[in-house]
Order: structure tokens, then sequence, then C-alpha cells
């Protein structure tokens, strides 16, 4: 890095040394920008966002990260800070973004605000957005310079800061929307749940430096063997607890689009020493924590294939993708017998200008985990690989249902009179293995009640069985529904709304 890049950085207030942000000549380095944000003008100040940025930037330190801490940053010095961090990564990096401060979200749109953002009122919400930092933008930057990880967390999610008394605040909420559309290779992690808001502290007595949720997840990323979504995972758990001490609502929920299994501190812990608690009874999913999605093991080569997986009533079905022109597949299960080829489909591959190989397997219902090794054939009649491709039943019924639920968004409900006005979830049912909660609002757009689901069989997952609930009774005069998923990952889906208007009398 110049000399010139850090006089900038001294000039914005970064707190970084020289020896710990020299840039190595090779990639997949960490790095890392905090940033902590308390002393808005015109809006309410913050006490504990600039300690939570030099607490996780300590943090991220310790984990071998070369950490920028930005502190207090307007408009023009959040933008410079954020092409300084720009030019600090390079392809095949890990990327960490940390922001504690105000937040705010608008149709859906996440803006971070920055220490001189105007007082905006009712119908100016163009003027927050052109006076703010977009976090989508963030994102796109660091796909832009290639990180094969990115990992965003946002310590935002505190009350609107634009409501004044006597005021008709500007239209939007404080705190952020869930980040559900992210691509791949980001992890992104949020303070509280939609519509929840984020404690800085416990009680009046509660001398803590850091919020609530920053220093249980300050602590937690320090624990040696656990994986980016265990952490993740025990910070909610965590901080749920806490925050029901005083009985306060706040889960905090993230989005996991890696591709990486990521560790940061240390490597995974042995699956007979890590602490766990007991399994369910065998085949039911109902009580299991959140499972993170099927993992594509890192390849020393650019041209290993991925794979998709998807359940239907006969078994699984595993479709591979190259990016090479092939000339025939073959597989096997490792450590199990021969390779099988998978044949031809009569479709001619224009790039080959020869049958296309099968790219498909079936696998049955009860296929156990392992590691599926695949193999090609490629253009010039060369063999490439085998490559691994993990196989966890799971997992892969999880991401294939959910991916299912997010394209059928408008049939998660359904309406029909008879004898009264009924409301059918079968939709959902049908795919409860991907569902950890489901939560319902009669006519108002909070869901605000817990729709009870049947547990999931692994052994045949959609099934719908005699005296399983799929409707429920609604009052005549019902006008709509509001439905908000909580899936088996944690993450939370958009609030979708259907209208008892559209209903059926079939």
């Amino acid at each position: 890095m110049t000399r010139r890049l850090f006089r900038i950085l001294a000039a914005l207030g970064l707190a970084v040394s020289l020896s710990g942000f020299a840039l190595p000549a090779h990639a997949e380095k960490r790095v890392a920008l905090v940033v902590g944000n308390n002393d808005y003008r015109n809006v309410p100040k913050l006490l504990k966002a600039v300690n939570d940025a030099r607490t996780m930037g300590d943090t991220l330190k310790q984990l071998g990260f070369s950490v920028m801490v930005a502190e207090n940053q307007s408009r023009q010095q959040f933008s410079e800070t954020l092409l300084a961090f720009d030019r600090a990564i390079e392809p095949g990096d890990t990327a960490f973004f940390f922001y504690a401060g105000h937040g705010f979200e608008i149709a859906g749109q996440n803006y971070l605000l920055p220490t001189d953002v105007p007082a905006a009122t009712e119908g100016q919400e163009e003027l927050v957005r052109d006076a703010s930092i977009l976090a989508d933008r963030i994102v796109e930057r660091l796909q832009n310079k290639k990180a094969r990880t990115s990992i965003l967390v946002f310590d935002a999610c505190r009350n609107n800061p634009f409501e004044r008394k006597g005021t008709r605040a500007v239209a939007g909420g404080g705190g952020l929307a869930p980040m559900v559309q992210l691509p791949e290779g980001v992890f992104s992690v949020f303070s509280a749940g939609p519509r929840q808001t984020a404690l800085d502290r416990l009680s009046d007595d509660d001398a803590n430096p850091n919020s609530v949720f920053t220093r249980t997840f300050a602590r937690e990323l320090l624990q040696p063997g656990e994986n980016l979504v265990q952490v993740a995972q025990r910070t909610r758990r965590l901080v749920s607890e806490m925050a029901d001490t005083v009985k306060h609502r706040q889960v905090p929920v993230y989005f996991d689009q890696m591709v990486d299994d990521v560790f940061l501190s240390g490597v995974a812990k042995d699956a007979t020493v890590a602490a766990r608690p007991a399994d369910p009874p065998p085949q039911k999913l109902a009580a299991l924590p959140p499972v993170s999605v099927p993992r594509v093991p890192k390849e020393e080569t650019t041209n290993a294939p991925i794979a998709s997986f998807s359940r239907h009533n006969g078994g699984w079905s595993v479709v591979f993708s190259f990016a090479d022109p092939t000339l025939g597949i073959s597989w096997r299960m490792a450590g199990n017998g021969d390779f099988r080829e998978t044949g031809f489909i009569d479709t001619l591959d224009p790039r080959t200008r020869k049958r296309m190989p099968n790219p498909s397997i079936e696998l049955p219902p009860d296929a156990p985990a392992g590691t599926i090794e695949v193999r090609y054939v490629d253009q010039s009649g060369d063999m490439q690989g085998p490559f691994p491709i993990r196989f966890d039943p799971e997992a892969a019924l999880i991401r294939d249902q959910r991916k299912i639920l997010d394209m059928t968004a408008t049939s998660w409900l359904s309406f029909r009179e008879f004898n009264g006005l009924l409301v059918y979830y079968t939709h959902l049912v049908s795919y409860r293995c991907a569902i950890r909660e489901v939560r319902i609002g009669i006519d108002t757009a909070v869901p605000n009640q817990v729709l009870k689901m049947p547990g999931c069989d692994m052994r045949d997952p959609s099934a719908i069985s005699a005296g399983m609930p799929l409707y429920m009774k609604l009052a005549p005069a019902t006008q709509f529904v509001s439905v908000e998923l909580t899936y088996r990952d944690g993450s939370v889906s958009e609030i979708k709304s259907f209208r008892a208007a559209n209903r059926s009398n079939n």
C-alpha cells in the first residue's frame, strides 16, 4: 500500500498501522473494515457504536485480519474509507465488513447512515437515500473485487432515527431489512430480526462498553474450531436468552451463501469432541437446530463440477454442472466400487457436435451421507478428476425445499369458503422440512402468531398423512393474512400478504 494511501487513511481517522496492514504478494489474505458511528449531528447520537467497532477490530486482528477501523464517518469520509477498503482487497481474499451505527430501511433496501445524514421528514426518502450508503452496494463492490468470502455484520437494528415528536417521520424503518438474495460467497449477520430493536445494554446497571450483540458475537468469533454458521447460531441463541431476561425480543439472523465452510479461529473440531445437544429420534427433523447448506469442497482447479440435489418420491436426483464441454461423465460413491458411466441423452452439444453426456444420476431415498466422486472426459479426450462432491441428505433436502418455497411464494396460502372461511397452508406442510417456524397475522401486516407445523420425516419428507392440520378457520370478515417463514438455516423470508378475496368455493 502506498504512503499516499496511508496519509488518506490517517486523515479519515482510521486506526491502522503500517506493519499491521502490509499487503502480502499473494492472494487469500484476510482484510477487514470496521465502522462505528456515534456522533450524529442531526439525528440521535449513539453511545456504544464506536466501542463496538474498536472491539471488533481487536477481535479480527487476533484472527489474522489486517484491520481498518473508521470512526464517526461523514458521507464523504465513508465513501473514501470504502475506496481504501476496495484497494486493499485482491481476488481470493476473505473480506470482513462490520458496521455499528444507525441503519434505515426504505422499500426493502438497507442504508447505513453517516454522521451528517440530514434530519429527514415525511416525503423525504430520497434525501436519506442520497445522503447514505447503500448496503447492497458494499456487497457489489466486494464481488467486483472477487473476494472469495465476504462477511458483512450489521449492528444497526435500532429505533427509527428520524422520529421526532410533533413531526411525521420519513417512511421507512429503523434497523435493516433481510438480505435474502445474496450472491455466492457472501455471509451476512444482523444483530436483530425484522421489526426488532437491538439492545445497547440489558439495564441501567449494565456497564459493559459494548452492545449486547457485539459483546457476544466478538467472543464467539474467537471460539476455536467453530465455523461461521456455528458462530452465528450460538450468537443468536445467547443474545436471545440475554434479551429474554429483560423481557425483550432480539433474535439475530444470518444469511448464508458461502462456497466454503469458513473457520476463522482454528480448524474444525473433531465431531466426537464438539459439544452438541442430544439428537432427536431417527428420521425426525422437527426439533433440529438450523443446519448449514451443502458445501462444495474447495478445489485446486477451476474445472471442478458442482451438483444440485432434488428430492422426489422415488429418491434423489443429482444434476452435475461442468464449466468445460464434456464427452463423457462417470461417478461412484467414494470407496464403493468402480466408476459408472452416466450415458447420453438425445441432444447434440453445439460445442462438441457430439451427443451430450447425461449430466444427472439417481440415488435411492435412503441414500446415506457420503462423498460422490465425479470425473469427466474433456474435449481433448483427457480424463479430468475425480472431483469429490459432498452429499448430505438432510442439508440437501432443506436447501431444495427452501428453493421451492422461494419460487412458489404466491402459493403459500389459499382460501376457501366451506361452512365459513378457511385458509389452507397445505403448500407449506408439503415443504415443511425447510421451515423452522411459520408466523401469520390475521388482518395485520405483522405476523404475530405461530402456526404449528407437523414434524419432518426424512423417509418421506413431502408426505401428507391423515390427521395433519392443513387449514384453520377464520372470521368471515377477514380481509387478508400475512405470513413470514423462518427457514431452518436461520434466515427469514419477506412478509407475504394474501387477500381473502382470492377465495374458492370448491
